[in-house]
């Protein structure tokens, strides 16, 4: 990703993000010995920082020298990608609306622009620590708008779904291999 947005080395796992800010705070324990970040608020983090990555915010700070981009028109693709950021940026507007405003702008601070807790709480006369609680709060409200729970819920065994309503006598029904 380009701009402020920082990347996890590791791939796509947001519970390996230990090199961030985000995945210090996930391997860290609260009072209770649990993780301070669980991993569906490590994922709502992660789906927030790939939207503001789409939605293209960050200014480009260099020349692009790619030759799909040099000597072409303006409408090879580039409405496409408009049309990709604008929707982004739509649904970041929505979800500005819907988070508590505190807790939407350390959420964009942190995922969308890469900054700091400590610098943060500097920048707002914050005391220590209140950043990340604000944070940890603003990170349920949108994993809860996301739909994102701490764990899965479901039916305890699958649907069955087959394209024969029954077996054929020459599909056996048990291997002995």
């Amino acid at each position: 990703m380009s701009g402020g947005l920082k990347r996890p080395a590791t791939g796509g796992n947001p519970m390996s993000a230990s090199g961030s800010g985000l995945g210090r705070l996930a391997i860290g324990r609260d009072g209770d010995g649990q993780p301070f970040l669980a991993p569906h608020h490590l994922l709502a983090a992660q789906r927030l920082e790939t939207l503001i990555g789409r939605a293209r915010l960050a200014q480009r700070v260099t020349m692009s020298y790619d030759p799909a981009r040099v000597g072409r028109s303006a409408s090879s693709g580039q409405g496409e990608l408009a049309d990709s950021a604008a929707d982004a940026r739509r649904r970041l507007n929505h979800l500005a609306g819907v988070i508590p405003a505190d807790c939407w702008n350390v959420l964009f601070d942190v995922c969308g622009l890469g900054r700091g807790l400590q610098d943060i709480e500097t920048a707002r006369r914050w005391p220590r620590r209140s950043a990340k609680l604000v944070l940890r709060i603003g990170l349920s409200q949108l994993a809860q708008h996301w739909g994102l729970d701490a764990t899965a819920v479901g039916t305890s065994r699958g649907i069955d779904r087959a394209w024969l309503s029954e077996r054929l006598p020459i599909i056996p029904e048990h291997r002995d291999d």
